[in-house]
């Protein structure tokens, strides 16, 4: 994920989990809302409850890679933030993956369709 499809600011998050619409899953809170840019970022939370800093940043780096083979960043201008859940580290990467694949459909922002 490129630097410039994440949200960093912490006003940023607050913003998209106050105003934003919500969908929930087993291992995931995705909260998300229309931006004015001509791009979809995304943000990720994962709770100290989860782990110490190097489970935290390892569940960061995997949801970034799904949503970099899930989400279609250009054609879409949305900011989403995920929140991580305990059950994630209790699942593997695709079943963790099918999921926030089962959410990103609802909002529509996918790469493709199955069929």
């Amino acid at each position: 994920m490129k630097v410039i499809n994440r949200i960093k600011k912490s006003d940023e998050f607050v913003l998209t989990v106050k105003k934003g619409n919500t969908l929930k899953e087993t291992p995931y809170i995705v909260h998300y809302k229309n931006n004015e840019l001509s791009i979809c970022r995304v943000g990720i939370s994962v709770s100290k409850k989860i782990g110490h800093a190097v489970i935290r940043t390892r569940i960061k780096r995997q949801v970034r890679a799904m949503c970099d083979s899930l989400i279609d960043y250009a054609s879409h201008t949305f900011d989403i933030v995920i929140v991580i859940k305990s059950e994630f580290l209790e699942n593997s990467f695709d079943v963790n993956k099918h999921s926030l694949n089962i959410l990103l459909s609802k909002i529509g922002i996918l790469k493709w369709t199955k069929n």
